[in-house]
């Protein structure tokens, strides 16, 4: 078990199934059980991941001041976060829509409210901080400060950048340059996977990348083992809905690299977790058990327990 500090959005999300993007224009659309609402947001499916696995979180993030916390846990899952570190002090709560067909593309619509003006009260996270193991960041305003201390403190840092954009690398070096682990998603990328890895690497040194490629699986790179390798997907579950499943890949991949120290054994471990979860709808649903885990990894690589090959 591994302790974490992780801070990033929180945000009201609604996932809508349709046949094709772009949308056909129909005055009315009715199929049963296409829409769902619930909490998401990258840094809160990465704390559920996370404290699924075992671990221990500390979740940090700003909401709406008028939201109920209580949404946070709904009364059906099995873990709950803890919501002392969620401060409701934005106008609204970030919302997002999420528009998804059979063929895995999707349309994002988000509206993060005042997000950018709020700051996070960081009078009680150094003690927090001191006492984590890493910590996973967003790289939205309110966590620079948080990647300051990490740096004060000798944190490692995981972050998820998302969506790289190369007009928006210079606001992100605050976080790509102290970074441990970074996370990206190719549906942005315009250049050659690898040389983007390459460039990244050299350019801030460093130590893990990991680039989401979709069905196409992901490329990790591993410095200090001199890696760059490409991954295809497994298939442990049938598709019902891929968002989220970045957040399950980095988180059981924090998660997996924190206990091991082995990049490859955690890759391994993220890509059939983040299979299992597209089995789902909802962002924070579906979650493999540690033990389920084991048996899939046994099964599709033959790697028993902590044998790790």
């Amino acid at each position: 078990m591994s302790r974490f500090l992780v801070a990033g959005v929180t945000q009201i999300e609604t996932i809508v199934r349709v046949d094709k993007i772009p949308v056909s224009y129909a005055p009315v659309t009715s199929v049963n059980d296409s829409i769902y609402t619930a909490v998401g947001g990258d840094a809160y499916n990465e704390s559920l991941a996370l404290k699924w696995l075992g671990d221990e979180v500390s979740f940090m993030s700003i909401v709406g001041r008028n939201q109920d916390l209580s949404v946070i846990n709904p009364p059906d899952r099995k873990i709950t976060l803890s919501t002392e570190y969620i401060i409701p002090q934005m106008n609204a709560t970030p919302t997002e829509v999420v528009l998804y067909d059979n063929q895995r593309k999707q349309q994002i619509f988000e509206d993060i409210k005042d997000l950018r003006e709020n700051v996070y009260d960081m009078s009680m996270v150094p003690p927090i901080a001191m006492a984590s193991d890493m910590m996973v960041l967003a790289n939205a305003n309110f966590c620079r400060p948080f990647a300051k201390l990490a740096r004060e403190y000798n944190k490692p840092i995981a972050v998820n950048i998302r969506y790289y954009r190369p007009e928006k690398e210079k606001y992100n070096t605050d976080f790509l340059e102290p970074a441990k682990v970074l996370y990206f998603s190719d549906d942005t990328l315009t250049e050659d996977p690898y040389d983007f890895i390459k460039r990244i690497s050299d350019t801030y040194g460093t130590e893990i990348i990991i680039l989401g490629q979709g069905s196409e699986g992901l490329i990790l790179f591993d410095r200090t083992q001199d890696l760059r390798v490409h991954y295809n997907t497994v298939k442990t579950n049938d598709v019902v809905n891929t968002i989220g499943a970045g957040n399950a890949l980095f988180a059981c991949f924090l998660h997996y690299y924190m206990e091991t120290g082995d990049s490859v054994n955690a890759i391994k471990n993220a890509l059939l977790f983040a299979s299992y979860k597209i089995g789902y709808m909802g962002t924070s649903n579906g979650f493999m058990t540690p033990d389920q885990l084991n048996q899939w990894r046994n099964l599709i690589w033959g790697i028993k327990d902590n044998n790790f090959t």
